[in-house]
């Protein structure tokens, strides 16, 4: 049964990239950097059953696998991707080259990355949607290639990668094939930035290899945090259970200035958990890592939830939203559920855990564009800012950078 406390709770997080695993990550990263495709094909047969298959899944499986797809999913599938790109088209920046001063034109140009690549999980839940929550941002962006590494693809993300266009899938999964995004093999070639959530051995890749490519961050188990003052206990439990069928490490919270609907939420739980095709998972997820806090004012269930910079908040009064400074992303009102955000309903679901949303939100277009600053300086207006830079220059002793100016004319 889900725990409740009367006030502030510890802020205790599920941590599962620690030194353990990044010892059993760091052989395999050396390994596939050093040996390639020998070293990927290993751990390929040994970790994610590839047998006797090839590590590139053919045009005609891809294929195959669209027109195979139940027609529903496919329509929900095309749904959800043209609600990805509307959104994903509007957060893309607008480039801008004007005069700020006389003579003194700034601004910049966007530019897409070359190449992504985007980590599809396909383990417990094989999960098509986050093909389209990353591919399709990566798409918009107008970034020209797009490969997705997934180790035991599933016919919906196989369909949806060719719904997509996108002709170069990999099955391989884990810290092998983000080795393989990250360094180049013979099959698979380097990508600039890799993107999409995973098990705790894809994050420590991540961790470890960022700064040799660009990732997005590093994911941990999944999180939500639910304030409402009021509510439908029946609601707040579904949507608690929804976060919690992901992983038994997955954190449902809620913080409530209302004792009745904490007792009325906790056993609302138990009582849909009877049911839940999902319930081990979510069990697990319910009693280890998810918790309700009962506090005496919504200014202190504001304060636990930017501690807390919960993945996903969920705020039942819309007139909140102004007090929230962390989150990766906000679903306002008891209509919002967490699950229209996981597929449907535009945003990007690859967002930032574990409290890293003190620091950025979810994955957008603009990960996957360069905003480059553009300069164009006159005579006059060299002249004008000559003392500021020629006298900063000396200052730090760099004598030719005030010289460069001087050589230009200018007195």
């Amino acid at each position: 049964m889900i725990r409740i406390f009367n006030g502030d709770v510890p802020l205790r997080r599920n941590r599962d990239c620690k030194e353990a695993i990044d010892q059993v990550v760091r052989p395999i990263i050396d390994a596939v950097r050093l040996q390639g495709d020998a070293a990927l094909l290993r751990y390929a047969r040994e970790l994610d059953s590839l047998c006797d298959r090839s590590l590139r899944v053919s045009e005609d499986e891809l294929a195959s696998a669209v027109s195979t797809m139940c027609p529903q999913v496919r329509r929900a599938a095309e749904t959800a991707a043209d609600n990805i790109r509307k959104f994903a088209q509007e957060q893309l920046p607008r480039e801008r080259f004007e005069e700020f001063a006389p003579g003194r034109k700034l601004g910049w140009i966007v530019r897409p990355l070359d190449a992504v690549g985007c980590y599809v999980p396909s383990g417990r839940y094989p999960l098509p949607s986050t093909l389209l929550m990353t591919a399709v941002l990566a798409q918009t962006a107008g970034v020209q290639r797009i490969c997705v590494t997934t180790p035991r693809p599933s016919l919906e993300i196989l369909g949806c990668a060719h719904m997509l266009g996108i002709g170069e899938v990999y099955r391989v999964g884990g810290a092998q094939a983000i080795a393989a995004m990250a360094f180049g093999t013979e099959t698979i070639p380097r990508v600039d930035r890799i993107v999409g959530p995973g098990n705790a051995y894809v994050a420590a890749a991540k961790k470890l290899l960022a700064g040799e490519t660009g990732i997005d961050f590093v994911a941990g188990p999944t999180e939500i945090l639910i304030l409402a003052a009021a509510g439908d206990p029946k609601i707040i439990a579904a949507d608690m259970l929804a976060q919690a069928e992901h992983d038994p490490s997955a954190s449902a919270m809620l913080v409530t200035t209302s004792q009745p609907l904490a007792e009325a939420v906790s056993s609302e739980i138990e009582r849909q958990l009877e049911s839940l095709p999902t319930a081990d998972v979510a069990r697990e997820a319910i009693d280890k890592s998810s918790f309700i806090v009962v506090v005496g004012d919504m200014d202190a269930a504001i304060r636990i939830s930017n501690a807390i910079a919960p993945e996903h908040l969920s705020l039942h009064d819309s007139s909140l939203l102004s007090k929230i400074r962390n989150a990766g992303t906000v679903f306002l009102g008891p209509n919002s559920p967490e699950s229209a955000g996981d597929y449907a309903a535009g945003p990007s679901h690859v967002l930032p855990t574990g409290g890293a949303a003190r620091l950025r939100g979810g994955l957008s277009a603009t990960d996957f564009v360069k905003v480059i600053a553009i300069q164009q300086l006159s005579p006059f207006a060299l002249q004008d800012l000559a003392p500021a830079i020629t006298t900063l220059a000396r200052a730090e002793g760099l004598e030719a950078h005030a010289r460069a100016v001087e050589v230009r004319s200018v007195p």
